[in-house]
């Protein structure tokens, strides 16, 4: 009993104890805050990649895709139907995207991805992306009379108000076609449907037998050209989704700027399918925005219909009427094993024409990056606390010094050595409990008002501590794992412990005559 007796009246009493409960607390509470956050960013990038990328990607070798798309889909589901829940067949091709902003012609390379829209949102989250309501609830490439999102609706009313998406859809292109150039521009790159051959005067009907009325060739013409005028107020072209971040920018102060919104026509030229592809173009009309906030996906990624992509590349058999892709997106049950659906799918169709791979496995290099960072990040921090654990050793070391006549009267009285020593790891694991408690309340309050302290100081100094141009968040996130604040915390506890137990085998050997010798 003595022995907590002792370590209670220090614990209070020996000020200079207090540097390294001090140094415990910061330690303790840095860790929590960085694992906390580098968690929340973590698994903020995992689910955004995640929702681009399906459970397994089944790709084909070849830009001209593979054919016999029902066959491989039922060999698919026969190896691994059991796991699968969804399957959506896509069409992908790099592409150049072009459109004019201010009198200026833009020029973007993209990456151009034919999808179902019926299916794609069932394998991932394509459609939790998208800007309107309506296209999150069912996906459709066409044109929306406007109620697209003028605030990022994952951020909530935090975000800046996108002035412009208030006139997005039908609005702006009406708005748009009342403009000469605009209408001008329409005309030119419109594709003009052939017009049939006109019957002779003194041609007969094969129908009837009867000799056709004479009619009047250049009216006939004019008529069908009048026909097949596009009207941009009336018309588009068939929808396309673009990636947000080529549509426009971001201000420093978060908000966003649109050179392009829907309702607006692009032009994107590929390469068609085939042995000797040619440059393939056409134009297309915006009817959405994505965005995933992941910068590699919104600066790249066009979504088209996939039977149109087919089509325009020349991806369709004309004999059979049966189109050609180049991956399915599958999407598993929930709990099931992606790298064991992926190893199945392996051995079942040839490794040198198709590739296999679960959406970890697309994205390796990154999540290992990620994940190496964190490691490395956590042993400079957790140096922090083995610095307080320095300054528990040399404390202790003054203690026993200091206090070397009391430690010969309590041997004299008859306290063992064991006594002696489990004193001072007693009172090293209460300075490691009292810091590693504060700093763990002081990290968790921390995270829990950590984007009210970041607002606090940009207020004070008039700058962004998160800035939303750079990682197109407009909230830290932020995540507490159990798992790691335990592990922090039986750590300080740890190095607190193990820094006392030198000074605590010094006292233990010291003898009562040689300590008392001088007093």
């Amino acid at each position: 009993m003595y022995k907590f007796l002792l370590c209670w009246r220090y614990l209070r009493t020996r000020y200079i104890a207090l540097v390294s409960v001090i140094s415990v607390t910061l330690g303790v509470a840095t860790m929590v805050v960085v694992n906390s956050v580098m968690e929340g960013f973590s698994s903020e990038m995992q689910d955004r990649i995640h929702g681009v990328l399906s459970d397994v990607i089944f790709t084909g070798a070849s830009l001209n895709g593979f054919p016999n798309v029902a066959w491989h889909e039922a060999k698919i589901r026969e190896v691994a139907g059991d796991q699968i829940e969804a399957i959506s067949p896509t069409v992908f091709v790099p592409a150049m995207l072009f459109y004019e902003f201010d009198g200026q012609s833009v020029t973007q390379q993209v990456q151009l991805i034919g999808i179902d829209e019926k299916t794609q949102s069932l394998v991932g989250d394509f459609g939790r992306y998208l800007q309107h309501p309506e296209n999150r609830r069912a996906m459709s490439f066409e044109l929306r009379r406007g109620g697209y999102d003028v605030r990022n609706h994952e951020s909530g009313g935090n975000a800046p108000e996108r002035v412009q998406m208030n006139k997005a859809g039908w609005p702006h292109r009406m708005e748009m076609a009342r403009d000469v150039k605009f209408r001008d521009r329409c005309l030119h790159n419109e594709t003009r449907v052939p017009t049939p051959a006109l019957n002779d005067g003194g041609e007969k009907s094969k129908a009837s037998g009867e000799a056709m009325p004479v009619q009047d060739p250049f009216a006939v013409v004019a008529a069908k050209e009048k026909e097949n005028v596009f009207d941009p107020a009336k018309q588009t072209h068939t929808g396309a989704v673009i990636g947000i971040a080529m549509a426009g920018y971001r201000m420093p102060n978060g908000e966003d700027r649109f050179r392009i919104l829907p309702g607006d026509d692009v032009k994107i030229a590929f390469y068609g399918a085939g042995d000797k592809p040619d440059i393939k173009g056409d134009y297309f009309t915006i009817v959405d925005f994505y965005e995933s906030k992941m910068s590699e996906y919104d600066s790249t990624f066009v979504f088209l219909p996939i039977h149109e992509l087919q089509r325009i590349r020349g991806m369709i058999d004309p004999t059979t009427g049966e189109g050609r892709i180049n991956a399915f997106q599958i999407k598993l049950k929930p709990g099931a094993d992606g790298e064991a659906v992926r190893d199945k799918l392996q051995a079942a169709f040839s490794g040198g024409f198709y590739r296999i791979e679960t959406w970890r496995d697309r994205q390796g290099a990154l999540l290992a990056a990620v994940q190496m960072e964190k490691r490395i990040l956590n042993l400079l921090l957790f140096l922090i606390v083995a610095v307080a654990g320095f300054g528990i050793l040399a404390i202790f070391y003054m203690i026993v010094v200091e206090k070397t006549r009391d430690i010969g009267i309590l041997k004299s009285l008859g306290a063992p050595g064991g006594g002696v020593m489990g004193i001072f790891l007693a009172y090293g694991l209460s300075l490691g409990m009292v810091g590693s408690g504060a700093g763990l309340l002081l990290g968790l309050l921390f995270v829990r008002y950590i984007n009210e302290i970041a607002d606090g100081l940009a207020w004070l100094t008039g700058h962004p501590v998160f800035d939303p141009s750079i990682y197109y968040f407009y909230r830290i996130p932020a995540i507490v794992l159990p798992g790691t604040i335990a592990w922090i915390v039986l750590g300080a506890l740890g190095i607190a412990v193990a820094s006392s137990i030198l000074p605590a085998r010094r006292a233990a050997r010291l003898h009562p005559v040689e300590a008392l010798r001088y007093e």
